[in-house]
């Protein structure tokens, strides 16, 4: 790290009594990685595992979706950004059924409408979700920090990315419900 690295540094000048002499480091890149970073795979096992911990539910990919959210009166979209050797972000997209549905299981409550309880409940959703996708992969997760969720809501909006460098895309169902979830990368290095 290049913390302990200046740190490391500072001793030894402090020891030898002048001269800065920094330690060799090895950059870090994804490049090689890519592959693995990538990987359906990754994104697939990450839903399952955050659903089934966290919300007490087996989910699975949905391999003949039909996106229903458009056709709801409201839907709920929270967005992770990733910053580091990837820049890009975690996108969670749901209908408002599905929304309560989620916000139910997290808290043990009933609810009536997309308030800030169901809103506070997707975005730490979608925040578990990239945390796990990022931890699939060792370098990326050493080296790729995750913001602060952004919930939207409302109905007829779309989400565009300009020109990302790979993107996954995947529909899943829960009891009953479904969801999407998609990894954008627009940088990588």
């Amino acid at each position: 790290m290049l913390l302990n690295g200046v740190r490391k540094a500072a001793v030894a000048t402090g020891r030898r009594g002048g001269g800065i002499e920094m330690e060799p480091t090895m950059a870090v890149s994804l490049r090689a990685s890519l592959e693995q970073v990538s990987d359906p795979k990754n994104l697939d096992s990450s839903v399952e595992e955050v659903f089934k911990l966290m919300l007490g539910v087996d989910c699975r990919r949905d391999l003949a979706p039909v996106d229903q959210h458009d056709k709801e009166p409201e839907s709920v979209t929270a967005v992770v950004g990733f910053g580091g050797l990837l820049s890009g972000a975690c996108v969670f997209r749901s209908g408002r059924k599905a929304a309560m549905e989620i916000a139910a299981h997290m808290t043990g409550m009933e609810f009536e409408e997309i308030d800030d309880t169901v809103k506070d409940g997707i975005g730490e959703l979608c925040n578990m979700l990239a945390g796990s996708w990022k931890g699939r992969v060792p370098e990326l997760a050493a080296n790729c920090g995750l913001s602060v969720p952004a919930v939207i809501t409302g109905s007829n909006y779309k989400l565009h990315v300009q020109a990302p460098e790979f993107q996954l895309h995947h529909f899943y169902l829960f009891d009953g419900s479904s969801f999407d979830v998609t990894i954008v990368c627009d940088g990588l290095q």
